[in-house]
Order: C-alpha cells, then sequence, then structure tokens
C-alpha cells in the first residue's frame, strides 16, 4: 500500500511537471492567465493521481478475469492429482510447476505457506483472506473445510469447478443479452427512420406531383 501511494504522487507529480512546462511557455505569451494555468497545475496533479488509481483497478480486474479463465483448469488437474492417491500438498505441488498464470502463481504462494510448516487448511484459509475473487474464496474455503473434516478432497474441486463453470455460462448469457439490447439502439433509432424514409419518400413526392 506505501508503495502504491509513491507511485500515485509519482504520477501527479509527472503530469505536474507537464503542466507546468506548458504553464511557462503559456504565462509568456499572455502574463494574465497566471491563475488559470495555476489551477490547471493543480488539476495535472490531482489527474496523474487519479490515473495511478484508475490504471491499478484495470490491473485488478485483469487478473480477476484470468483468474476465473484458468480456475475449472486448475480445480480439475488439482482433483484428478487427489483422486489419483496424492497428497493436498503434492497435487499442488505437480499443478503449480505444469501451469502458468494468475491463479497458479497464488497457488504457489500457498503450496510454499505448507513447505515452511503451516497446516493446509490454515494457508487455504489465507488464500480464501486474501483473494478478492469470490469464486476462489469459495474455492479455498471449501478445500480448508473439506481438509479439517477429512470430506473426499477430490469431489469438492470437482463441484467448485462445475460452479465456475456454470456462473462463467450465466455470466456469458447474461452478457450477450446485454449487447443484444445495446445492438437495438443503432436499428431503432437509425436504420429504421432510414428505412420509413425510403419507403414514405417517393409516395409522398408523387402525391405532391399529382396534387393540383
Amino acid at each position: 500500500m506505501h508503495e502504491f501511494r509513491i507511485e500515485q504522487v509519482q504520477w501527479g507529480l509527472c503530469g505536474l511537471a507537464i503542466a507546468v512546462a506548458y504553464a511557462v511557455q503559456a504565462s509568456v505569451r499572455d502574463p494574465s492567465a497566471s491563475i488559470g494555468l495555476a489551477l490547471s497545475c493543480v488539476a495535472a496533479f490531482v489527474a496523474g493521481v487519479v490515473a495511478r488509481d484508475t490504471w491499478l483497478s484495470s490491473q485488478v480486474r485483469r487478473r480477476e478475469q484470468q483468474i476465473l479463465v484458468e480456475f475449472p483448469v486448475i480445480a480439475e488437474l488439482l482433483a484428478l492429482a487427489v483422486a489419483a492417491g496424492e497428497s493436498p500438498a503434492s497435487a499442488l505441488d505437480r499443478v503449480v510447476r505444469r501451469s502458468g498464470g494468475a491463479l497458479a502463481s497464488e497457488l504457489s504462494e500457498v503450496l510454499a505457506q505448507i513447505r515452511t510448516g503451516t497446516p493446509v487448511a490454515a494457508a487455504f484459509d489465507g488464500l480464501a483472506a486474501r483473494s478478492g475473487v469470490a469464486a476462489v474464496a469459495r474455492f479455498a474455503a471449501a478445500v480448508a473445510v473439506a481438509v479439517e473434516r477429512g470430506t473426499p478432497l477430490a469431489g469438492v474441486l470437482h463441484a467448485q469447478a462445475a460452479d465456475v463453470r456454470e456462473a462463467a455460462r450465466r455470466q456469458l448469457i447474461e452478457s450477450g443479452a446485454k449487447r443484444e439490447i445495446a445492438m437495438m439502439v443503432p436499428v431503432v433509432f437509425l436504420v429504421l427512420p432510414v428505412v420509413i424514409l425510403f419507403a414514405f419518400w417517393p409516395g409522398a413526392v408523387g402525391l405532391s406531383m399529382v396534387t393540383p
């Protein structure tokens, strides 16, 4: 968090430097505009800070989307490894070594915690606490509960993967419905009036020519 605040200040200073350079040139041409130029410098600093926050938010959204795309495959691989008789730590090690991406990096941190002596349930509880993706948080919590209670882990992993696939399918259907409505806007407000105009304009012109 501290590093992010430093980066925000740096972005703000970059915006301020650009605005100051412009203000110096503009003040030479028009000295009476100094107040407006000073306000523009302040606005440039604020814009730089806000731009860094917006960029971070977009990075977070891309990472979350990447995790959701990777999640069903990773969960199925873990389920297959556990069903083959491997322990949760061994299954994690096998999947992490053969995978790449955002979710694999999160699981590698869980694996590192397990190797340093953290219980498997506690490591997955930590993943559930720090994850910003609801599906991953539910997955980590379910794995932690399954390990603590001795529930068959393969079934839990298969169920989690199926839930994420179903959620992705629902999201795709909702997105398609929204896009369908958006596609109707140019049809109703642009194409349809032009069609009506082409349909009725010749008749209107013909009536005006016939009418004495």
